[in-house]
């Protein structure tokens, strides 16, 4: 995964080679140990965590008797898993709105992405059926009300501020007073540039006007260890505190902050995972460290496809799929839902088996291709793209001109349809078998 640098390529690569080894002897134990121990501490995780968690693996994977019906190999591959999640925090904590208005006050340092979060939790919430309202009360950064007003207006949320108004408890009460009725509202803060103290005094002023449900605190995921020290300090500040980690995409330091933050034991509930709107997740240790290690997270996937996703569209155009009436409108369906899911990398990843697998050029260029497809599709008649089989060499022309694209594009786009359809006719043949949908990825990975 594209997310904390290398340390999910190394740990992948680790427990393959793990899976491959037939006899599990101290030996390998140790080599395996060194080698988690290699890929934590190059992502910043603290190295007395690391020594104290290598020793618990080690310990278990020699001492511990593998369950009956399970083999060394499998045993050992559990401990790792195990020892891993507890690391981060053992269970997910969820966000539980149990009260009306649910006031969520915002707070972090300078530059920790505050404000980008907070469009991130607005859509993340509209997913799950409700529609926030935000409050911004941050009077020191100019552009500050500018930003959330563009954030907001895409996502048509309600917003409240006034950027000739310096006082940020009289914005409080009256953004409190307007989204009275709302379910749920979001108060944003001025970040501080300094210190946890100044955050502290911040949040505390702000408390008494809003008495908050909820006070989340954003911490930038590039600063690693340092994470824990922010994290400390406000879950001692507030009982009713929880940790956003941002910025967690690409970044060498982003195992040092989970872990830091975790140790701290305040909760981690989300982090943002890229710079798009919807690269946002509750936070689940079980589900990350599935994909970190490349046992892929299918719960994880089944829930993005069943927020993004029309269902009717969707069982319309599996029937088509598994029935061989599967037509080009079909497809093009198909790469709408696809698309929705986010980034093809992150979808990939959640499939056991592809997790570390799949480089990110081909990824890429699967994303350029669908992109292509689409345009392609977009050229076409109705009949065409219901009947494909009409289209011949004068239709084709006329579509690559229209669509600004060679001939030989879509010839391509017909064959990996032809391909497609007849993928699709053997699953539904022999029910959802893995060969038939390797078959027709491969199709995409192997360009």
């Amino acid at each position: 995964m594209a997310m904390l640098g290398n340390l999910g390529e190394n740990l992948t690569n680790t427990m393959k080679k793990l899976a491959g080894m037939s006899v599990i002897d101290k030996k390998v134990v140790k080599e395996v140990v060194k080698d988690i121990q290699r890929a934590l501490i190059q992502s910043d995780v603290n190295i007395q965590l690391v020594l104290k968690l290598s020793k618990k693996i080690e310990k278990r994977a020699l001492e511990e008797e593998p369950p009956k019906g399970i083999t060394p190999r499998e045993h050992v591959i559990t401990i790792i898993y195990e020892e891993m999640v507890n690391l981060l925090g053992k269970e997910a904590v969820g966000l539980e709105i149990n009260e009306k208005p649910f006031k969520i006050l915002f707070l972090g340092l300078q530059g920790s992405g505050k404000t980008t979060t907070i469009g991130k939790l607005c859509k993340y919430l509209q997913r799950k059926g409700f529609s926030p309202a935000v409050v911004c009360t941050d009077t020191w950064r100019p552009a500050a009300y500018e930003q959330l007003k563009q954030l907001t207006e895409e996502m048509q949320i309600q917003l409240y501020g006034d950027p000739n108004n310096k006082d940020a408890l009289d914005l409080a009460e009256k953004g409190l007073k307007k989204f009275k009725n709302q379910k749920v509202i979001i108060f944003d803060t001025a970040g501080r540039h300094k210190n946890e103290e100044d955050l502290i005094e911040e949040m505390n002023k702000l408390d008494k006007i809003v008495e908050p449900s909820e006070s989340i605190l954003v911490i930038d995921g590039t600063i690693g260890q340092q994470a824990g020290e922010q994290a400390k300090a406000f879950s001692q500040a507030t009982d009713i505190g929880s940790i956003i980690i941002s910025k967690l995409d690409g970044t060498a330091k982003g195992g040092g902050a989970l872990s830091a933050v975790a140790e701290t034991g305040a909760p981690i509930k989300f982090i943002g995972t890229g710079e798009r709107i919807d690269e946002f997740e509750a936070f689940d240790p079980e589900r990350f460290i599935s994909r970190l290690l490349g046992m892929g997270d299918i719960r994880s996937l089944v829930e993005k496809a069943e927020e993004v996703i029309d269902e009717d569209i969707a069982e319309k155009t599996m029937n088509n799929m598994l029935s061989g009436k599967f037509t080009l409108k079909d497809m093009e369906n198909q790469f709408e839902m696809m698309n929705s899911m986010g980034p093809m990398k992150q979808v990939l990843n959640m499939i056991p088996g592809l997790g570390g697998k799949i480089p990110k050029e081909a990824t890429k260029m699967t994303e350029d291709k669908i992109s292509q497809f689409k345009i392609i599709m977009s050229s076409m008649t109705e009949e065409e793209m219901e009947n494909p089989k009409i289209i011949k060499s004068s239709r084709i022309a006329r579509i690559s001109r229209g669509a600004g694209v060679q001939e030989s594009d879509v010839k391509e786009l017909l064959k990996y349809y032809n391909n497609t359809k007849k993928a699709m006719k053997g699953i539904g043949r022999r029910g959802m078998g893995g060969g038939a949908m390797n078959r027709m990825m491969g199709q995409f990975m192997n360009r």
